[in-house]
């Protein structure tokens, strides 16, 4: 599945932006870094931000963003994130991701809510951290649709231990970020 291909090089892009992230507890600026060892800054977008990485069949683009509100806010967890990833070596345009600072409940599934609209994601651990990418990858449109016009998403998932989680992310800026990574993309 596409999927499982890109969460691979997707850990290596986020590997230089989450301790930047990290520090400031909140969405960072462009991170202090040499272009060849982490990715390229391309913009800030209200609640998103937009980055590239790579080069050729290996190059990446995306947005992402952290969520505005964590509950229950008692649970030690990494940073979280929203990501609208492109993979033009892949012909992959506008995948959605997300990434909740935890390893899933096994064979559990996520869910993101916009408006009223819901969408169903499948949870992916590797040894250390968990992913979610959209069940039906034709709604990853859909997805993309509902947030362009909503103004926050609430993301539900459950721990491997048990703990549901209920993360909201903004989605102001989430348009011109998702429009400045098809362009560095060329997709």
């Amino acid at each position: 599945m596409r999927h499982h291909r890109h969460a691979a090089a997707l850990a290596v892009c986020l590997s230089a932006i989450v301790p930047a992230h990290a520090k400031l507890g909140k969405k960072a600026n462009a991170p202090d870094l040499p272009a060849a060892e982490g990715p390229a800054f391309l913009g800030s977008y209200k609640d998103w931000s937009a980055y590239s990485r790579g080069s050729g069949d290996t190059k990446v683009c995306y947005a992402l963003s952290a969520p505005k509100t964590e509950a229950p806010d008692n649970v030690k967890r990494d940073p979280a994130y929203f990501l609208i990833n492109d993979w033009p070596g892949h012909h992959a345009r506008g995948e959605t991701e997300i990434v909740p600072g935890y390893r899933y409940q096994e064979a559990s599934t996520v869910t993101v809510e916009i408006g009223g609209e819901k969408f169903v994601f499948f949870a992916k651990n590797d040894a250390t951290s968990g992913s979610a990418w959209v069940l039906n990858p034709a709604d990853d449109v859909k997805l993309l649709k509902a947030m362009r016009a909503g103004s926050t998403a609430t993301v539900t998932g459950t721990s491997r231990r048990g703990t549901k989680t209920t993360d909201t992310y903004g989605l102001s800026g989430v348009s011109d970020a998702i429009a400045r990574i098809h362009d560095a993309c060329g997709l």
